[in-house]
């Protein structure tokens, strides 16, 4: 890469098209047009000598270069923003998020990563199963498992969740059962009924006990597969995998926080 060739306007707009995912939403915030972005994205990839976009009907998506290439310039953003807005002026905003418990702890394990060192910003978890409302403003970023179709919500496409059950090597061959209106939950339920070993109401107590050795828990991969005591004991269960979708309201996700905890929680959530 010759640095010295690269335009930096190009870094510009490349955040606006890997936030927007496509160059006819990018061209409305950041006022040039579909073709020039076209254009100046090609070059800006010639440049630097690598792909950054994988190009299909739907929109441009993310290559691994770009993904690291995005959380390192919304870091710089802020770093630059921090420098130039006055103390007096620098409040530090609260972002209410919700999602599921497993994405919930996933998060919360890398929470100086997503709220910035030092920290530009507040985020406040609330862990639910149920989808909270957010044009009603119950809470400003939620976490879904399909495309949002309101049209004042927008999303962007996370990775694949997969479900698989875990266990210690010594415990025994029987099932934790959670009790909840949840895909997870209710596939444990048919397939079980009421044999199991234990029965908790909250999803994270299955893992707790699936750590001590009690039973069987089934997991999502990104939460069971980081576990170090915990062996996968079957396969992933194909009828319970789904894409991960976060969303906030159209209006919202161009405010400087959101837009920051969006792109640094989608970039955790990438690195599953």
């Amino acid at each position: 890469m010759n640095e010295k060739n690269i335009d930096w306007r190009d870094l510009h707009l490349f955040l606006a098209v890997a936030r927007e995912g496509g160059l006819s939403p990018a061209a409305k915030v950041s006022g040039s047009s579909p073709a020039t972005l076209g254009r100046r994205m090609l070059a800006l990839e010639r440049t630097m000598g690598r792909d950054l976009f994988v190009r299909h009907d739907r929109g441009y998506e993310l290559t691994a270069d770009a993904r690291d290439l995005l959380i390192k310039l919304t870091d710089i953003e802020s770093l630059i923003r921090q420098a130039t807005t006055p103390i007096d002026k620098q409040p530090m905003p609260v972002v209410k998020v919700s999602a599921g418990s497993w994405t919930t702890l996933h998060l919360l394990k890398r929470i100086d990563q997503i709220t910035g060192t030092p920290a530009d910003i507040k985020l406040r978890f609330i862990a639910a199963e149920n989808i909270l409302d957010i044009p009603h403003r119950e809470v400003v970023i939620g976490f879904r498992n399909s495309r949002p179709t309101d049209p004042n919500l927008a999303g962007r496409k996370m990775s694949r969740v997969e479900f698989a059950p875990y266990a210690t090597p010594e415990a025994p061959e029987q099932w934790i059962k959670v009790i909840a209106d949840t895909p997870s939950a209710l596939w444990v339920d048919r397939m079980i009924g009421n044999d199991a070993i234990h029965q908790v109401n909250a999803p994270r107590n299955s893992l707790d006990l699936a750590l001590l050795g009690k039973g069987i828990a089934l997991l999502p991969t990104f939460i069971g597969d980081t576990e170090p005591t915990l062996d996968r004991v079957g396969e992933t269960i194909a009828e319970l995998a789904h894409d991960q979708w976060i969303v906030t309201h159209h209006e919202d996700r161009h405010l400087p926080e959101v837009r920051r905890a969006i792109d640094r929680m989608y970039h955790a959530l990438e690195r599953l």
